[in-house]
């Protein structure tokens, strides 16, 4: 188990739903349960649905209490403290003992999940030691969850469901759910009504829906127009009690730690940054446009464009090995 140090923390980064998030990056790049269509951070290249101890709690403790006294930012370091990483932050399996380790630091303490483990009683252990929950749902009818999600095949979108139910039972911390709606994928009256109504049964503290806003992992993922939303929204606020939108750009007030490349590099590993926000970045730290053009020309660094925007994203190689639970059509 590799200690990482210098690289398991990022940020703090603007969150639409948290504030400023000093994000927690446990699990190695596109280690994932799933391959989904709209990952903003590039296609998975290792799908695995075991859990293992890939980086070491108490490195991950030290980095965070290094990195908030670190920040040049001048404003309150961070809002929460959040497990979302590269890949399923629940395949870590020491992700309980971290967030014990992180507790007394006296900062609210989130995991973003995608769900997928949410069958086994000791992930389920193990987020209930958080403050904040989010557990994504994009589908509730399993031919539509394997195009959109594209999980290991021997997971069970039943079994996903039914171990969600018994977490929201249980949990006494915030929970929300998300939901990634795409253009002639999940978007049909029917399914939203059937997907609302699994939502409102776990009674969230909200219900994000949410839409592609950065470059997907496949091009051809994409949201659906304004009616397609606005209908999504009517059927899930029908049945749900609070229902948000997460589609608005989170800002630029990302913060420095002293090396602009590592800061760039760390955040747009899971978090792709608007040109504007690398720009803004560069002017805090006193750095010139060279410094991007050089991680370019290194290929450590890739541009992207999305909806008029350019984006800048960390440029992952491919890891060689594979399980033999391959991504499913």
């Amino acid at each position: 188990m590799a200690s990482g140090e210098g690289s398991l923390v990022y940020g703090p980064v603007p969150s639409r739903r948290l504030g400023r998030s000093l994000g927690i990056n446990n699990i190695p790049a596109k280690v994932c349960t799933y391959a989904c269509v709209y990952c903003q951070v590039g296609r998975t290249t290792r799908l695995e649905m075991d859990r293992s101890g890939f980086y070491d709690p108490e490195a991950i403790c030290r980095e965070v209490q290094k990195r908030p006294a670190s920040s040049r930012e001048g404003t309150a370091p961070a809002d929460i403290l959040t497990f979302v990483p590269d890949g399923e932050p629940t395949l870590d399996a020491n992700l309980g003992r971290a967030i014990d380790l992180l507790k007394p630091l006296g900062i609210p303490v989130g995991v973003i999940s995608n769900s997928s483990l949410a069958n086994r009683a000791d992930v389920r252990r193990d987020l209930a030691k958080a403050d904040w929950v989010s557990l994504k749902v994009d589908a509730v009818r399993e031919p539509i969850w394997r195009k959109i999600n594209r999980p290991c095949r021997e997971l069970r979108l039943s079994a996903i469901l039914d171990g969600m139910g018994e977490f929201a039972a249980v949990f006494k911390g915030t929970l929300v759910t998300e939901t990634m709606l795409l253009a002639g994928l999940n978007d049909a009256d029917d399914h939203l009504a059937e997907l609302a109504g699994v939502v409102a049964r776990l009674k969230p503290d909200t219900a994000y829906l949410s839409i592609p806003t950065r470059p997907p992992a496949e091009t051809w993922a994409r949201p659906p127009d304004e009616s397609r939303l606005n209908r999504a929204f009517q059927i899930f606020a029908d049945r749900v009690d609070r229902v948000e939108y997460l589609i608005g750009y989170e800002g630029d007030a990302f913060a420095y730690s002293g090396d602009v490349e590592t800061d760039i590099l760390s955040i747009t590993a899971v978090h792709p940054m608007r040109e504007a926000a690398v720009r803004a970045l560069l002017f805090r730290a006193g750095a010139g446009w060279d410094v991007v053009d050089q991680l370019l020309d290194r290929g450590d660094l890739t541009a992207a464009a999305y909806q008029g925007h350019r984006y800048y994203l960390r440029k992952f190689k491919p890891e060689p090995t594979t399980t033999e639970s391959g991504p499913t059509p």
